[in-house]
C-alpha cells in the first residue's frame, strides 16, 4: 500500500513538472522570434482588444504557429505510442511506418487532380492516404508465417516509404507540381492560420480523447494477445479503433505541417521511462511531451539563426536519428 502511495505520490510529481516545463516552453515561443515583443505585449493580446502591430502578429502569426505546434507534436506522440503498443515494436513512429508517406501521395494526387479543394479536402485526402499507407505497411509486415516482427515492419516501413515518397516526387514531376507539392511536404508551421486550426484540431482532440478512452484496452494488448482475450477483450473491435484513431491523428498533423518523422519514436520511450508501461498514463504524459517538445524544436528553428528559418523537419531529424540508432543498439530496450 505504502509503495502504490509512493508510485501514484511519484507520477503525479511527474505530470505537475512536466506541466510547468510545457507552459514555460508556450510562453517562449510566443514570446521570442524575429521579432522583439515583451511579456506585456503577449499578455494584452491574450487577454484584451487592444490594436497594434505587435499584437496583431501575435495573434495572427505566433500564437495559430504555436497551437498548431501543440497539436501536431501531440498527434504524432500519442499515434507513435499508439502504433507502439499495438505492434509491440519499440521502433514505431508514423513517419518511419508509411502512414505520413501515404498521406503526402494523397495530398499530391488531391493538388494535381483536384487543383480546387479546399483545405478540409486536402485534409480527408491525408487520412485515406495514411490509411492505406498503414494497410500496404501492416500487409507486408505480416505476410510471412510467425506475424509481425518489430524489425520486419521497419524494413516494411522503410520500403513503403520510399515507394510512396517516389511516387509523390513522380506526380510533381509530371504535373508540374513540385513546388506546391513540397510546400505541403516540407515539415513546416509557417503560416499556420486559424481557419487551419479550427479544421485540424477537432479531429486531433477527438482522435486523443479516443484514444484515452481505450488507453486500459491498449495496455492490455501491449503485453500479450493471448492475455487480452482471456480477460475477454475484443481484439479485433479495439484494433479497428485505435488503428483508425492512428490515420486520424497521423492524417491531420500531414495536413497541417507535412512529413515530420521521429517524434511518434522518440516521445513515447521517454515518457515510458517517467511513467512506466501503463498507458493510461502513457498517452496524456505524451499529448504533454509531444506538444512540448515540437514547440521546443519550431522555437529553435526560428530562433537560431533569424531572422532566418531552419526548418524545424531538420531540427527534428537532427536530434531524432541518433535516437532511432541508439534504439536500434539496444534492441527497444534502452526505455522500456
Amino acid at each position: 500500500m505504502v509503495h502504490t502511495k509512493r508510485l501514484i505520490k511519484s507520477k503525479s510529481v511527474a505530470f505537475l513538472v512536466t506541466a510547468a516545463v510545457f507552459i514555460a516552453i508556450f510562453i517562449s515561443s510566443v514570446l521570442f522570434g524575429a521579432a522583439d515583443v515583451t511579456i506585456q505585449d503577449v499578455r494584452a493580446a491574450m487577454f484584451t482588444r487592444d490594436s497594434g502591430e505587435k499584437l496583431s502578429m501575435l495573434r495572427e502569426i505566433r500564437f495559430p504557429r504555436a497551437v498548431g505546434a501543440m497539436a501536431v507534436g501531440a498527434a504524432l506522440a500519442v499515434s507513435g505510442a499508439i502504433i507502439q503498443g499495438l505492434t509491440r515494436n519499440p521502433l514505431a513512429d508514423p513517419g518511419l511506418l508509411g502512414i505520413t508517406a501515404g498521406a503526402n501521395v494523397a495530398l499530391a494526387i488531391t493538388i494535381a487532380f483536384i487543383p480546387a479543394a479546399n483545405y478540409f479536402g486536402m485534409m480527408i485526402a491525408c487520412f485515406i492516404g495514411a490509411a492505406v499507407g498503414t494497410l500496404m505497411v501492416l500487409g507486408i509486415g505480416a505476410s510471412r508465417r510467425g506475424g509481425f516482427s518489430p524489425f520486419r515492419i521497419v524494413l516494411a516501413g522503410a520500403a513503403v516509404t520510399a515507394f510512396l515518397t517516389a511516387i509523390a516526387e513522380g506526380i510533381g514531376i509530371y504535373f508540374k507540381i513540385s513546388k506546391d507539392v513540397s510546400m505541403w511536404t516540407a515539415g513546416g508551421l509557417i503560416g499556420t492560420s486559424w481557419g487551419q486550426l479550427e479544421i485540424v484540431t477537432p479531429f486531433i482532440l477527438g482522435g486523443i480523447l479516443i484514444a484515452v478512452l481505450l488507453s486500459k484496452q491498449l495496455t492490455i494488448l501491449s503485453l500479450s494477445e493471448e492475455v487480452a482475450v482471456g480477460l475477454g477483450q475484443h481484439t479485433t473491435k479495439v484494433k479497428v479503433m485505435l488503428f483508425i484513431v492512428i490515420v486520424i491523428l497521423a492524417g491531420a498533423a500531414v495536413a497541417l505541417v507535412g512529413n515530420m518523422a521521429f517524434i511518434g519514436l522518440m516521445i513515447p520511450h521517454i515518457v515510458r521511462a517517467v511513467v512506466g508501461t501503463d498507458y493510461r498514463n502513457v498517452l496524456p504524459m505524451s499529448v504533454l511531451f509531444g506538444a512540448g517538445f515540437m514547440l521546443l524544436a519550431d522555437l529553435v528553428g526560428r530562433t537560431i539563426s533569424a531572422p532566418y528559418e531552419t526548418p524545424v523537419a531538420a531540427i527534428v531529424a537532427i536530434i531524432g536519428l541518433p535516437f532511432f540508432l541508439f534504439i536500434v543498439r539496444k534492441e527497444g530496450k534502452a526505455f522500456l
